[in-house]
This record gives structure tokens, sequence and C-alpha cells, in this order.
């Protein structure tokens, strides 16, 4: 071989070599991205656990949010697991007795976050907290804090008690106003129904609405804020005449007749139609309902809003409204240092001022410190000013999810003649001395 040839080689040889070299890099690059949407190429799936399934308005910003955050993070891809409102719970509750929760997860306050935070499978969250201390009041991270380690942060301030009424049909049986007793309001669903309108739009298929937004508030107004802490000290008991007398209201209402017959088959979203279609003059429920009723409808302006009335005798505030800081979101114990570092990444992300500005354009009541976005809801200052009078605990935020499912099967069972409120009090509290 001539010194030309050999010299061919060699080059050729080394090109070969440089290109290998080459592609070892471009493979370890590929092998060792860092998942946070930077120069690295290895692509982090993080499973998320939520029950934003239904057509609300904040489900359809927080989807948004998530949409945004995986565009703006390309090698983070968040795997979306959306599960029922109905079912959540239930479905949380034995992911984590399996010690097999979604590496981020959908929370709520007090009862249902305490045994999260007891079996340790909740990441606190403290060294990130200075992106929310100046936005979010110590109050809406309380129920989020246990032992002094923060667990979550909050997404909504959610009313669960609102009366969204038809001001029309109202007018018709003589109320220019909402009924501010239980007297005037049990005397309007009785006109209303002798007109041939039915008075409440009920969709208790999923079974939270006659316990969130019924019980929550009724309860309160008959036993006072303090009653549902003293049932869990052992210092009162459902069997209470109090809540008793609040169970049977909902019964008196089911003996008028104020429900769809089918209240029990149809479910939360087609009792808001039902409603907005002009089939009832009531609907109770949420106040993140309004961005359906009111805030992207035509005919809003005739429907108003209103809280359940006082009660004689009651012990409970009537100005207040059953409230609850909702949706925190956390992050599983146990996670790899990349997934950790991606679901703080997307936490970061996804609860910040762009969110919750975003929520109030679209009439939601939040609980952070946020200018009002000039494009903001007009109705919203309506249901902050309606809901800006006291907070009530809602039942399901407070009280074991256990205790809650009894409650929920009983008021069913209820509405239909099946149950009576002094049996249905004596179970549930049953269920509540059971557990402990």
């Amino acid at each position: 071989m001539n010194k030309t040839n050999k010299g061919k080689k060699a080059v050729l040889l080394g090109l070969v070599a440089m290109l290998t070299l080459l592609t070892a890099a471009c493979g370890k690059d590929n092998a060792g991205g860092s998942g946070n949407g930077g120069n690295g190429t290895e692509t982090i799936t993080l499973n998320m656990m939520h029950q934003w399934t239904s057509p609300n308005v904040d489900n359809e910003v927080y989807k948004a949010r998530i949409a945004e955050f995986e565009k703006q993070h390309p090698n983070i891809k968040i795997k979306q697991d959306g599960v029922p409102a109905a079912q959540y719970k239930t479905k949380l509750r034995t992911l984590a007795a399996g010690n097999n929760l979604a590496d981020i997860n959908v929370v709520w306050p007090g009862a249902d976050l305490d045994p999260l935070v007891a079996g340790k499978l909740l990441e606190p969250i403290n060294p990130l907290m200075e992106n929310w201390t100046s936005i979010l009041p110590e109050e809406a991270l309380s129920g989020f804090n246990v032992d002094g380690q923060q667990y979550a942060v909050p997404t909504k301030q959610s009313f669960v008690d609102i009366i969204y009424y038809n001001k029309e049909m109202f007018a018709q049986v003589g109320y220019d106003q909402f009924p501010d007793t239980y007297d005037k309001f049990i005397d309007a669903v009785t006109k209303l129904k002798e007109a041939g309108i039915t008075p409440i739009s009920l969709g208790d298929k999923e079974q939270w609405p006659l316990q969130s937004s019924y019980v929550s508030i009724i309860g309160d107004r008959f036993t006072g804020s303090d009653f549902l802490p003293a049932v869990l000290e052992k210092k009162a008991k459902f069997t209470d005449p109090e809540f008793v007398k609040a169970l049977s209201v909902i019964e008196e209402l089911a003996k008028l007749g104020a429900f769809n017959t089918d209240a029990n088959n149809m479910d939360s979203v087609q009792a808001q139609d039902y409603f907005i279609q002009g089939k009832a003059a009531m609907h109770i429920s949420s106040s993140t309902v309004d961005g359906r009723v009111r805030i992207n409808n035509e005919e809003a302006d005739k429907f108003g809003i209103a809280i359940f009335p006082s009660v004689e005798g009651g012990k409970g505030d009537p100005k207040k409204s059953a409230g609850v800081v909702q949706y925190g979101i956390a992050i599983k114990s146990g996670l790899s240092e990349k997934k950790k570092a991606a679901a703080e990444e997307f936490l970061k992300f996804f609860v910040n001022e762009d969110l919750y500005k975003e929520l109030i354009r679209n009439g939601i009541v939040v609980p952070a410190k946020v200018e009002m976005p000039e494009d903001g809801s007009k109705y919203l200052e309506e249901m902050l000013a309606l809901t800006g009078n006291g907070t009530a605990p809602v039942f399901d935020a407070v009280v074991p999810t256990q205790v809650v499912d009894v409650l929920q099967n009983g008021l069913q069972a209820l509405i239909i003649g099946q149950e009576t409120p002094e049996k249905l009090a004596q179970e549930v509290q049953e269920a509540l001395d059971e557990l402990n």
C-alpha cells in the first residue's frame, strides 16, 4: 500500500472514531435530560389524579393550565387520571391504602387530608412556600397544614350552598325578593308547586349534593358552626335535636314535592341544565356553578342568587354561607429526585397568580390576594358580597369520609320515604362511634 492510500485510510479511521464519540455523547444527553423543559431530552411522566371531569368553568381552566405547562416544559408529560367527583375520594382512599397514590393529587383539607399525612403519603412543600405566601393568606393555607408542615396549596374558595333562583318564577307566585325566613321559603315552595312549577332542581345521583350543599348549611342554621367540631370531640352527637331538625327540613321538602321526581337518578350537571332550561325555580349548588348559570349564559339576568334563610330558634348565623378552600395540589412522597423536581416545577407553574386571575376572570371565588382583572365577571362582586359575611363549615370537609358515606346513602333513602330523620341521625352517629 502506498503512502497516499495509507493517508486516506488514516483520515477515514479518524472520522469513524469521531462519529462514534459524537454518537456516544448524544446518547448520554438523551439519557440524562433534566426533565424541566431545559436542554435535556429525557421525558419525565408524572401521573396526576383529579376530579375535573364535569363541564364547570374552573375545570376547563385547570385543564388548559396543564396543557400550557406541557407546552412550556416539553420534557415533562402530565398523564391525567380524571375521576368523576362521586368516585374521586373513594379512589383516593383506596390508592392511599395500597400506598399507590398518583405522583400529583388533588386533595381536600381537614378530615380528608389527615389520614394521608398520618400515612406519610404526601411530601411536605415548606421549601417552596415562598412562591405563595405573598398572595395566599394563612387561613387559606391552614387547612393543608399539619403540625407546621404544608402539604398542599389551594386553587379556589368554594361556597357549596348557593341558591340560584329564577326571578320570573318567584315573581309569578308573589315573591319579588328571595324569602328571608324559612316559613316564607316553604310558602314559596308550596305556591310554586301549586302553579305547576318544580320548586327545586336536584341531581343527587352522585350523592354529594344533598350532603354538601343542603345539610352543610341547613345543619348550620339549626346547630351553629361549633356543632360539627363538637361532635368530633364527643361533646355533641348527630342525634341531638337540632341536627335531627335539619334532616327534617329535607324530609319536609321531599313530602311537599319540592324536588324533581328523578332526583336520585339525575346527576349534578343534568340538574344544572334542568334549572337553566327553565324547568325548575331553584337549584342549590356551589358558587362555581355561577359560570354556567349566569356568567356564560345569555339569559343570565333572569337568575338571582341567595343563601338559605333564617330558621326560627336556630343557633346559627343566617348570614353565613358554607364554604371551604378546595382543590389542594399535593405531591406524593418518595418520588425519585428527578420526578420530585418535575412535580415541584409543575406545582409552582400550575398554582400562581395567573391561575387565580384566570379563575376570577371566569367568576370563580379564589382564596388569593390578587387584583380583580379589568375584564373580570360582573357577577363575581355580587357573589363575593353574598358570601362575605362569615363562613360555615362544609360537612364533608370536617367529618370523616366513612361517616359522610352513611349520611349520603341515608339522604337518598330519606327523600323517597324509606328513611326517617331520627333513624338517619342514629345511623350517622353509629358510624362515627365505630370509626372512633
